[in-house]
């Protein structure tokens, strides 16, 4: 930890001016995958959306914006080729780069699409009562975040700050997919019981996300308050988030343009670019 902090200098501050060199990289939730139209010239298989939350502040400002999002991605995909003819992600920095935002860490260890995939198996299985995904698995993705996801976001982190040491870095943490306690059984397949057990969880992945950012000076852009009473449980034009059940997107369980551009203004907020 302390060779990490070692490296950590402070982050130049990106200018708001039209011209500004800008990186988003990440995973679906910086691609918007599912939301349409598809972003002009992006790979197919990464699923980028022309409505994303980067592409809403590059068109509003002028940045010079270079999309590397990929639905899918983990952070081995930051330094490898997620897909044939799709460069590392890390690729696209330079030490002229002067803004870079992402989302990324929620498919680490299958985390993000295990854990929906296994407590929804497990509702099936009592038509949506009890606790049985809780029951099942315990800590077991709590512990797979801490003990891997996390030092993996670390490593990841400081690799972007290596190749593009001038830039303002931010991260922000993944939008609420489920309210704090009450569910929506079968929208969204996750048992009554489960949904705080699923919550904790998301905030686990949150919290890890925002202590790596702290280690490695980059700036983290939380979105858990401002999505709160936006989740994939509640009506069309309030949720932020898609359901499983009903989804007005082609990927569920991952934001629609409103949580795209919702995601864009509190990383106004945060960086300070009005």
């Amino acid at each position: 930890m302390l060779a990490v902090v070692a490296l950590v200098v402070a982050p130049a501050i990106a200018s708001a001016k039209t011209g500004t060199r800008y990186v988003n990289m990440g995973d679906s939730y910086s691609a918007g995958a599912g939301i349409v139209p598809p972003a002009p010239g992006s790979p197919p298989a990464c699923a980028q959306s022309a409505l994303n939350w980067a592409r809403d502040l590059s068109a509003t400002r002028g940045y010079q914006l270079t999309d590397v999002s990929c639905s899918g991605a983990d952070t081995t995909d930051y330094t490898t080729s997620q897909y044939p003819g799709v460069p590392p992600q890390l690729d696209a920095l330079s030490r002229q780069t002067q803004l870079v935002t992402m989302t990324i860490g929620g498919n680490d260890n299958g985390v993000f699409t295990g854990t929906i995939q296994k407590c929804g198996a497990a509702a099936a299985q009592t038509a949506g009562q009890g606790s049985p995904c809780k029951d099942m698995y315990g800590d077991t993705f709590v512990n797979t975040i801490n003990n891997s996801t996390y030092p993996n976001l670390v490593r990841a982190l400081t690799e972007v700050r290596a190749k593009a040491p001038k830039a303002r870095v931010a991260i922000a943490g993944y939008l609420q997919i489920l309210p704090p306690t009450t569910g929506c059984y079968p929208v969204m397949p996750i048992a009554t019981g489960d949904v705080p057990y699923l919550d904790n969880v998301q905030a686990t992945l949150n919290d890890a996300v925002k202590r790596a950012a702290g280690v490695t000076g980059v700036t983290y852009i939380d979105v858990t308050g401002v999505s709160t009473g936006h989740d994939a449980c509640q009506p069309i034009g309030t949720r932020w988030v898609e359901p499983v059940a009903g989804s007005t997107n082609f990927v569920p369980v991952h934001p629609n343009a409103l949580g795209e551009k919702a995601m864009a203004d509190q990383a106004v907020v945060v960086l300070g670019l009005d």
